[in-house]
């Protein structure tokens, strides 16, 4: 476990964070593109989670010796995985409850007036899908059950290194 302390210290961890992250998204889109499968409100707030964990590799990736990059790095890694993991979690209950009032699910994102990206960008952040249908499952799992297994793993991971790296701190001191 020894590793895990110098991992915020390499260039190649944060790209492989960042790679992961792109991954996802190209999966994402294929999801949506190749298979037809149109993203609800739910879906896009993941996505946006996802694309959070790709900024902070990246932001990570640009100097992982200076402590800046590193703290934002960090600190972008884990509001993105933990919010992800929150809003799967919530698409969950979402997909599973009998009570058609239970959960209402927006038909337009709540982002931030000041940047709308679901209508600067339709393609990749509007929402045209249901939240409560399941229309895809891979190992009696659907869709946002295999993000919250995605975003727990990016959530560990990120608590574990950061765990590493402030007792790192702490003992060089």
């Amino acid at each position: 476990m020894a590793w895990l302390k110098t991992l915020p210290y390499e260039r190649k961890a944060w790209l492989i964070l960042a790679l992961t992250a792109f991954l996802l998204e190209c999966c994402a889109l294929y999801f949506q593109y190749g298979m037809g499968l149109e993203p609800c409100i739910m879906c896009i707030y993941q996505r946006t989670a996802v694309l959070g964990l790709l900024a902070a590799g990246l932001l990570g990736a640009v100097n992982p010796d200076n402590l800046g990059c590193r703290i934002v790095g960090f600190a972008t890694w884990g509001i993105s995985s933990i919010w992800g993991f929150q809003i799967a979690r919530e698409h969950i209950a979402m997909q599973n409850t009998d009570d058609p009032f239970a959960f209402t699910c927006d038909r337009f994102p709540n982002f931030p007036e000041f940047m709308p990206l679901h209508e600067w960008l339709p393609n990749f952040f509007a929402a045209t899908g249901d939240c409560g249908n399941i229309d895809w499952m891979f190992v009696g799992l659907s869709m946002p059950g295999w993000m919250e297994i995605l975003f727990a793993f990016y959530s560990a991971l990120f608590i574990a290194v950061l765990g590493f790296h402030l007792f790192n701190l702490k003992k060089a001191k």
